[in-house]
């Protein structure tokens, strides 16, 4: 794809924003009441058909099979669960329904929750016609993400089930040390996040023009502040590119070893397929996917959609660094069968990120 069209392509994104939310799914909680075995090895991912559209019912279950909640929460009392809303279109965004499914299950529980993100992009905030603009200012960034919120249906959400929304982007913050991070020793954080016993990451399945796939790791670039890294986290992927960061997988593992994950939701009720994060094609997958622990749950994912693992540069990454299995024969996949549900992905065109940063905030205002 020519470069002009890929960025009269980005222009079209921004002009097409949604302005209306999502309704949130009213289905009550029907717990599956599974006594599941621990199984034989420590990775677990499990496959679930979203069945006559109930996201919830299928939430529940796919945690169901990894042991249920209060197994992949154990010893953990404050978790913040982190959606992927790159900007406020619907049709590449996390469902709130996902996440309600989660929150309502995690204070059942009797944890605390809330849910957290640091968007991209909005219009009218750092996004025209134009392109998307690199900004560090507060007041721009905590407008643009409360209207995402808005937009996406995460604030009457938080509000209906009094679970509290926090800005990733602005607010008091603190060093988290990373262990032999390729490119920092320390990485800021919101407060809120380096507090969290458990950092859930909640993404929707998708390709991405710069990572090949965003899924649970990927998800977690929403975790560096703007205000520190600013929007778009343009400074943050002109100094990864700068030291060689293949595919943004440098900056992607280096916030993996930062944060305390662990449980891991896929929502896959529908996929994104070529030139995402916002500009491909929707598939309908119709599975929530839950694992024990990111890699491995991302590993599953991509071969769900018949991507090679050696194709996603955080995977490679993340394998060598010891963070999870190396390989698929140490990840118990319990649901459904991957040779059952696997579709093949239109691959993405890949652009490293100084070829597109001209569009993805290049500018600042």
């Amino acid at each position: 794809m020519a470069n002009n069209t890929r960025h009269h392509s980005r222009r079209d994104f921004i002009r097409k924003t949604v302005g209306a939310g999502i309704a949130v799914s009213a289905f009550p909680f029907s717990f599956c009441s599974q006594n599941i075995p621990p199984g034989d090895k420590d990775f677990i991912v499990s496959i679930v058909k979203i069945k006559d559209n109930n996201i919830i019912y299928a939430v529940e279950e796919a945690i169901d099979l990894l042991g249920g909640i209060n197994t992949v929460t154990a010893g953990k009392d404050r978790i913040m669960l982190k959606p992927n809303l790159v900007a406020e279109g619907p049709t590449f965004t996390t469902q709130p329904e996902v996440i309600k499914a989660l929150a309502l299950l995690i204070k059942n529980a009797g944890k605390d929750v809330s849910i957290g993100e640091g968007s991209a992009a909005a219009g009218g905030f750092n996004a025209t016609n134009e392109g998307i603009f690199r900004t560090k200012k507060q007041d721009i960034l905590d407008g643009m993400q409360q209207y995402v919120f808005d937009q996406l249906g995460y604030t009457d959400l938080a509000q209906s089930i009094n679970v509290p929304l926090v800005n990733l982007h602005s607010g008091e913050m603190t060093e988290a040390e990373v262990q032999d991070g390729y490119l920092f020793d320390k990485i800021t954080l919101h407060n809120s996040v380096a507090e969290t016993d458990l950092l859930c990451s909640v993404p929707m399945m998708k390709t991405h023009v710069l990572a090949t796939v965003t899924l649970s790791m990927k998800n977690l670039i929403g975790v560096y502040p703007g205000t520190v890294y600013y929007s778009v986290r343009s400074w943050l992927h002109d100094h990864a590119a700068a030291n060689g960061s293949p595919g943004v997988g440098y900056e992607i593992v280096d916030m993996l070893k930062a944060v305390k994950t662990g449980l891991v939701v896929i929502d896959a009720s529908r996929a994104m397929e070529g030139d995402g994060p916002t500009d491909g094609s929707l598939v309908d997958m119709g599975l929530i996917i839950a694992g024990n622990n990111p890699l491995a749950a991302d590993m599953v994912t991509t071969k769900l959609m018949s991507f090679n693992l050696d194709e996603v540069p955080a995977i490679t990454l993340a394998r060598q660094a010891g963070m999870g299995p190396d390989s698929m024969d140490e990840i118990e996949v319990r649901g459904e069968k991957i040779e059952d549900v696997r579709k093949s992905f239109k691959r993405p065109n890949l652009v490293p990120w100084p070829q597109i940063s001209p569009v993805w905030g290049n500018q600042e205002i």
